[in-house]
């Protein structure tokens, strides 16, 4: 990893290693993935202003994340199906950001169970929770987060019908999976990959298997996860998740001021500012454009995270500068656990701390509670410094 110098240097080289039906799940967007792009347009049009002559010795990127310390504003989040980008992936991935000092989020469509994570890792992790139609099992879910100790529970709240990516229909990636001669064709061209996953704890969703009744093979169990997004979701299924939770939980998929204001009576601790990586409501605005004014709307009565197209240490920079107090990755990961298991994603973790650490620098500040929109090139001084 060592001649690795940026993300997509690891995106180029898991696009080699992983089958395409894989790679493509992890990276494309849906529709048309015009939001997709807007994520990363509109994050490259933030431009940073550049100052000198200003003493940046000694900076420190360590921050907290829901009052957690953390060693930098930073956390992997919740990839489904990261398991098949390499064997054992998610566990791979909770022990290198655990290595790191930022916390790691499973999804409820993971590859390793909640239990197969918390028994191979020394601290507690992040769960991301689905609220499926049988609710019965999503109290299951929330139980076996909390026996497993997870720190936080992420509720993800924009998935109530799945937006359409062409890509997966393409590759057969459908319910049921279609057996494509290409895929198999694809896969004898990866023994390396195969090895991992044929080595690994699970080969489908750990934390379905096992748990629901009359899902013993993988197309029944595929059939019966396509029903079970719920449309009927509302913010009262949010506050009884809350109820059921005893620790921390935060609402993942927040894009709009107004639904930002609701959140804060749900006494949520944090909200995360995303459109589910361009996956869901192609047209939908890009994350980093939404940021500002969500933050301006809730002001500092609730934490914000960000989560949408960051692919550098600059893009951190230019998410803390709006408003976020940290920023949630995966595909940036995703690339790196692809290309080089947990050393890759340990790789991922670095190349953005330093990305950042030198950012800071060359914006003249030196530890990340001076980010703010004074950092940005187009700064009003009219404005408040974080909304």
């Amino acid at each position: 990893m060592k001649n690795v110098t940026c993300i997509e240097d690891l995106r180029q080289i898991a696009r080699r290693k992983v089958p395409k039906m894989f790679f493509d799940y992890a990276e494309a967007g849906s529709y048309s993935q015009e939001t997709l792009r807007a994520n990363r347009s509109d994050m490259e049009n933030i431009k940073l202003r550049q100052r000198v002559l200003v003493n940046v010795d000694k900076r420190d990127i360590s921050t907290s994340i829901l009052g957690e310390p953390a060693a930098a504003p930073l956390a992997l989040g919740p990839i489904g199906l990261g398991g098949m980008m390499h064997g054992d992936g998610e566990i791979l991935a909770c022990r290198a950001a655990q290595a790191a000092g930022i916390p790691y989020t499973l999804s409820t469509m993971s590859v390793n169970s909640i239990e197969d994570v918390a028994g191979a890792v020394d601290k507690p992790f992040w769960f991301q929770l689905y609220v499926m139609r049988d609710r019965g099992f999503v109290r299951e879910l929330v139980q076996r987060a909390a026996a497993a100790k997870c720190s936080a529970l992420m509720l993800t709240v924009d998935l109530q019908v799945l937006g359409q990516r062409h890509v997966d229909i393409r590759n057969g990636l459908t319910v049921p999976p279609e057996i494509k001669i290409k895929n198999v064709i694809d896969i004898a061209t990866k023994p390396a990959w195969a090895l991992s996953i044929l080595r690994g704890k699970s080969k489908t969703f750990g934390n379905l298997s096992g748990h629901v009744k009359g899902m013993e093979n993988i197309n029944s169990l595929a059939q019966w996860t396509a029903s079970q997004f719920d449309p009927t979701l509302s913010w009262k299924d949010v506050e009884w998740i809350k109820s059921l939770w005893p620790g921390k939980m935060f609402l993942k998929g927040i894009l709009d001021a107004e639904d930002a204001k609701i959140a804060l009576k749900t006494g949520a601790s944090a909200i995360s500012v995303s459109n589910h990586g361009g996956r869901q409501l192609d047209g939908a605005p890009s994350a980093i454009s939404a940021l500002p004014k969500i933050v301006d709307a809730v002001g500092t009565d609730i934490e914000v995270m960000f989560d949408g197209g960051v692919r550098s240490g600059q893009d951190i920079m230019r998410a803390l500068a709006l408003g976020a107090r940290s920023c949630i990755v995966g595909r940036s990961y995703i690339y790196g656990l692809g290309a080089g298991g947990q050393a890759g994603v340990a790789r991922v973790i670095e190349i953005l701390q330093k990305e950042l650490d030198v950012t800071m620098a060359l914006c003249g500040v030196k530890s990340i509670k001076e980010i703010d929109r004074r950092v940005l090139a187009d700064y009003d001084p009219r404005l408040n410094s974080r909304g």
